[in-house]
């Protein structure tokens, strides 16, 4: 067991992992724009039935939240486990180009064959040169698709970029393979191919349709892996980045962080999580389930290995405040002002209900911006 250096890599820890798997895929999807809003079964508007039909089908998460707002501040925590912090995301940072921590390196330690799957352009919030740099292999984006059935303002149909996804598994040898397939019909102007789906608004170009459509492509895909059988060789995880465009006069909109999430696959039992869950903490409860056990810098929870009463937390990051969630109360973090401490009242801040701050979210804040700035969120020196 690697033992953390306090002063070098504070963070830097082994924790062996709970399951025995050997050479699984990994395969995350990240659903773009997808809040808890337009979710069934998360209390929104009916317009996912595939992701529905998963609820008692899978470790479904009812209550995940995003760390930020943005698709980079997504995929920096789902890829990276790295907190967020006001800075912009590590992906588009000059200290995270190269030798910052995904779990591509760890994955690519262990044998794996790391690939980047988009629909449009993957330069976009320069995912491709943060992910070359950091682990991936190969980077698949609009170019890459021969004769796709449609293309919009932001790439190829979410069904051309699953269905690139299940050509890429098929044809690849025996090495286990990583794959992060990020979606993109959901998002503005909200173009997607005719008569896929009854629409829900009269109009078609709206966020509802798009979800609604995003949600058909989505459960064809998932469909199509479960016939092939990917469920038994792989760890399989459907995640959003955040959710539609978030505004509004909150310190922190806690309810528009929402998203779904879910995993299935070998080993994976079907539960119903009602813990507080953040993005931080799926990467390293992935890298449990893939039987992993190697180094990590990673500070989030690896969700096997929690007791039975374990409540969570969440860490949100909106404009320059920063929120630290539990289940009783929210530290809200502002520039150049105090701490404010509320208690939560059906799911939201009473804030004529002000309790003294606590500690713990001024740490996680300073620590994503101190570990990156000195170049610390790495497996060696």
């Amino acid at each position: 067991m690697i033992v953390p250096n306090i002063v070098n890599l504070p963070t830097l820890h082994t924790k062996p992992a709970s399951k025995n798997n050997e050479g699984l895929n990994l395969i995350i999807i990240v659903e773009e724009s997808l809040g808890a809003q337009f979710v069934g079964s998360l209390g929104g508007k009916p317009l996912t039935p595939s992701i529905d039909s998963f609820k008692d089908k899978s470790w479904f998460f009812k209550n995940l939240y995003a760390t930020g707002t943005r698709s980079a501040r997504g995929l920096e925590a789902i890829t990276t486990g790295f907190l967020p912090s006001p800075a912009r995301s590590v992906l588009k940072l000059p200290k995270a180009q190269s030798n910052f921590y995904t779990i591509a390196e760890t994955l690519e330690d262990n044998g794996y064959l790391n690939t980047f799957v988009y629909g449009g352009e993957s330069h976009f919030d320069n995912m491709k040169g943060f992910f070359y740099g950091n682990g991936f292999h190969q980077a698949v984006d609009q170019s890459d698709y021969k004769n796709p059935q449609f293309v919009g303002n932001w790439g190829v149909s979410d069904e051309d970029l699953f269905n690139k996804a299940i050509h890429l598994l098929d044809s690849a040898n025996k090495q286990p393979q990583f794959m992060l397939v990020f979606s993109s019909s959901n998002h503005t102007p909200f173009e997607f191919p005719d008569n896929k789906i009854e629409l829900y608004d009269q109009e078609k170009a709206t966020v509802n349709n798009a979800v609604k459509y995003a949600d058909y492509a989505l459960g064809q895909f998932l469909n199509n892996l479960d016939q092939k059988g990917y469920f038994e060789n792989s760890i399989v995880m459907v995640v959003a980045d955040h959710d539609a465009r978030v505004m509004g006069d909150d310190l922190v909109p806690v309810n528009r962080f929402h998203i779904p999430g879910f995993i299935v696959g070998k080993g994976v039992e079907n539960k119903i999580d009602e813990s507080l869950v953040s993005q931080i903490d799926l990467a390293p409860t992935l890298l449990s389930l893939l039987g992993i056990d190697s180094p990590t810098p990673m500070i989030g929870r690896d969700l096997t290995q929690v007791d039975s009463n374990y409540k969570g937390r969440a860490i949100m990051q909106y404009a320059n405040n920063q929120a630290y969630l539990t289940q009783e109360s929210i530290v809200i973090l502002q520039p150049d002002k105090k701490a404010v401490q509320y208690q939560i009242k059906d799911g939201q801040p009473d804030t004529t209900r002000s309790l003294s701050p606590d500690n713990t979210a001024l740490a996680h804040a300073q620590f994503a911006s101190w570990s990156y700035n000195n170049e610390k969120y790495k497996l060696a020196e």
